[in-house]
């Protein structure tokens, strides 16, 4: 099999299992639907991990090239084709494998659903999607995969499409990426316009350099540099994609989709794509530092401020929501500081522990009877023990744990932020070091809640819950339940959750390890990610400083970031095992700051005040005075009343009788004699 074909079949692979699923399980049923779209992401999965090992080992060339021809228009060529380098290749498998483990994770949440054939369609195409997406060579392939993401989250955010807060997410996720794409689709345009006529990366990244100092005038009698004013736009794509402040607000609630699609979308695809768009358009936003100074602020604010929303949540999934909000802050902010390569790693470490805390915390639903709420759970550590480790696990590298995957990914960013030397450095050292306490505070806050102290459920048979599937459908909705009740125990999950589980706890704690030196010091990414040393030196600066992964673990019991996360997680056990008065009480002293972060800092609001209804105002303004006044009543029914009137008055005139018209003859004679006589008369 020659290259171009393999990776045709790892990219198709998904789709046919979705194509079959979606237009066919009605009549294959749910096994054979579940069976083939396991089968074609597996077969993805396996020939990615393939690909990965083949560049691993030097035996793989870089692939670029195209597939077919789309679209001729003049002068411009529009292919479909496929860029597959390290870069490519790593993102390949976190994806397929991820993807993976989340199928047969579904087989066992979704099993009473009656969307279950639909589900693992959607699912399958939004691996194809995302997969469409990091192996493009050109802008024209990459818009495309950008949307379809988009398309599919929409899908599932909104799968209990009866659910009107369902509706509501995916309308705002919707919503809220068409920000982002207006300036992306802006951004291709300034590419198409200025870098020789060629959305194709090569020809763009070969034409940049020599557009470093040209300027263009957006405002009359301004000069903006275009590099800057292009990244900044192709940023703004990633800001809604990646959900970085302020386009974050539709991540969070897209929890409203089944908890496999929340894993799916927060580790694999979707908010990834901005991450991977910006380290593979390296080579230009290294001739911006204005655009990587966006980059860090944005960043920085997203990783510290999204931590303290943590901390107030009380639903277990939206806690893992909003540590992804937090930990793409920490990938954006390494993208600033040009630690491009530092972002993808944590990009790849994040994928395995946050598909494990999210699944894992689907585990903890199912074993709740679907209650979420995590103050009715309680001691559930005896009652589902592979849950339990596979979250302590997770968690232990979600927080920088030394060892832990996260721990190398993590520190490595913190790092890379310490030794830059861009403006906004200082604020998002600042930011990335804080959010260390709070990412450890809010994940054990959550892993104490569920898994230890008092059996809160005993008390709190069903009291709160979320009810997921559609209300029409409840009786056979594989949510049915509405917490435990009085005879109820919390109960380990089948083999097909638990799998899964123990299949990503294992990357989650070791691959940090082995993969830190080749993807951030050895030669893996050497021609794919452009760094310019001289004006961006922080990877050289932590490349002097890194002396091996173990010793790099031992050196950082003695760190700042170290000790902060013991912090974090010695204060969530206090607070919430020994002595839960004391954050009772800071809530009711705080309980302004408590406020703003129930409700997000008002964001949700001041969306809704100056967009929403100001958008409703303005329509609303158009519509009755453009359109029913001006147009229905002056310029359509105005005319038409103005012929009617005429019409009639003439009409009225129209009598019938001679001496009618006599007598308007003789009148009208007499005017005209008049206007001729008038001026004899008075010369």
């Amino acid at each position: 099999m020659d290259m171009k074909s393999l990776y045709l079949l790892i990219a198709l692979a998904p789709l046919a299992g979705s194509i079959i699923a979606g237009l066919f399980g009605w009549a294959i049923g749910r096994r054979a639907s579940h069976v083939v779209t396991i089968a074609g992401v597996a077969l993805s999965a396996a020939l990615s991990l393939k690909v990965l090992h083949a560049f691993l080992t030097g035996q793989a060339e870089v692939f670029n090239g195209p597939v077919y021809t789309w679209l001729t228009v003049g002068g411009y060529e529009f292919s479909v084709g496929f860029l597959v380098d390290s870069l490519t290749a790593m993102m390949l498998v976190v994806v397929t494998c991820v993807s993976l483990m989340v199928h047969i994770y579904t087989i066992g949440y979704m099993q009473e659903d009656p969307g279950y054939q639909r589900f693992f369609s959607y699912i399958s195409l939004f691996t194809f999607s995302m997969l469409m997406l990091v192996m493009s060579n050109n802008f024209i392939q990459l818009f495309f995969g950008w949307e379809a993401v988009g398309l599919v989250s929409y899908l599932l955010i909104g799968f209990w499409f009866k659910r009107p807060t369902a509706i509501y997410a995916n309308l705002k996720a919707f919503l809220v990426n068409r920000v982002g794409d207006f300036g992306f689709l802006l951004g291709i345009g300034l590419v198409l316009a200025y870098f020789g006529g060629s959305l194709n990366y090569s020809d763009v990244f070969a034409a940049a350099p020599a557009l470093a100092n040209k300027t263009i005038s957006l405002i009359p009698g301004t000069e903006w540099s275009l590099l800057s004013v292009t990244c900044i736009l192709l940023f703004i794509g990633a800001m809604g994609k990646s959900a970085q402040f302020p386009l974050h607000v539709w991540l969070p609630d897209s929890m409203e989709g089944p908890t496999p699609i929340s894993a799916l979308i927060h580790a694999a695809t979707m908010v990834t794509a901005g991450i991977f768009m910006v380290s593979r358009m390296s080579p230009l936003f290294e001739l911006s530092d204005t655009a990587l100074n966006v980059i860090m602020v944005a960043g920085s604010i997203t990783a510290l401020f999204m931590g303290f929303l943590g901390i107030v949540q009380n639903d277990i999934k939206r806690v893992v929501a909003y540590s992804t909000l937090s930990q793409l802050g920490y990938m954006t902010v390494a993208l600033g500081a040009s630690a491009y390569s530092v972002a993808m790693f944590h990009v790849m470490t994040h994928a395995f522990f946050k598909a494990l805390l999210f699944l894992a915390a689907g585990s903890v639903i199912i074993g709740m009877h679907h209650d979420q709420d995590m103050r009715n759970m309680g001691g559930l550590r005896k009652y589902m023990p592979i849950t339990w480790l596979t979250s302590l696990l997770g968690s232990l590298a979600l927080i920088g744990t030394p060892f832990f995957s996260g721990f190398y990914s993590k520190d490595s960013i913190i790092e890379a932020v310490h030794a830059s030397n861009l403006s906004a450095s200082g604020f998002a050292y600042f930011a990335v070091i804080a959010g260390v306490f709070v990412t450890a505070f809010y994940s054990f806050r959550m892993y104490f809640l569920v898994f230890h102290g008092k059996e809160r459920w005993m008390q709190n048979h069903g009291s709160h819950h979320e009810h997921h599937g559609d209300s029409d459908e409840e009786e056979v909705s594989h949510d049915h339940h509405h917490g435990l009740g009085p005879n109820d125990k919390p109960h380990e999950s089948p083999w097909v959750v638990t799998l899964p589980l123990v299949l990503l706890a294992i990357p989650s704690v070791l691959v940090g390890y082995f993969a830190i030196e080749p993807l951030l010091y050895g030669d893996f990414f050497k021609g794919v990610i452009t760094v310019n040393h001289e004006l961006h030196p922080a990877m050289e600066e932590i490349a002097r400083e890194f002396h091996g992964a173990a010793a790099m673990g031992v050196h950082s019991l003695s760190t700042l970031p170290f000790w902060l996360a013991l912090a974090g997680v010695a204060t969530a056990w206090f607070f919430y095992m020994k002595a839960p008065q004391i954050p009772a009480a800071i809530k009711q002293k705080f309980s302004l700051v408590n406020k703003v972060l129930e409700n997000k800092y008002y964001l949700d609001e001041i969306y809704f005040a100056v967009f929403a209804k100001g958008s409703r105002a303005l329509g609303t303004f158009f519509w009755k005075v453009g359109d029913m006044l001006l147009i229905d009543g002056l310029l359509v029914n105005g005319t038409a009343k103005l012929v009617a009137t005429f019409s009639g008055f003439i009409r009225r005139a129209q009598t019938g009788f001679i001496y009618s018209y006599a007598t308007a003859m003789i009148i009208g004679v007499l005017a005209l004699m008049t206007m001729w006589f008038w001026p004899l008369i008075w010369r």
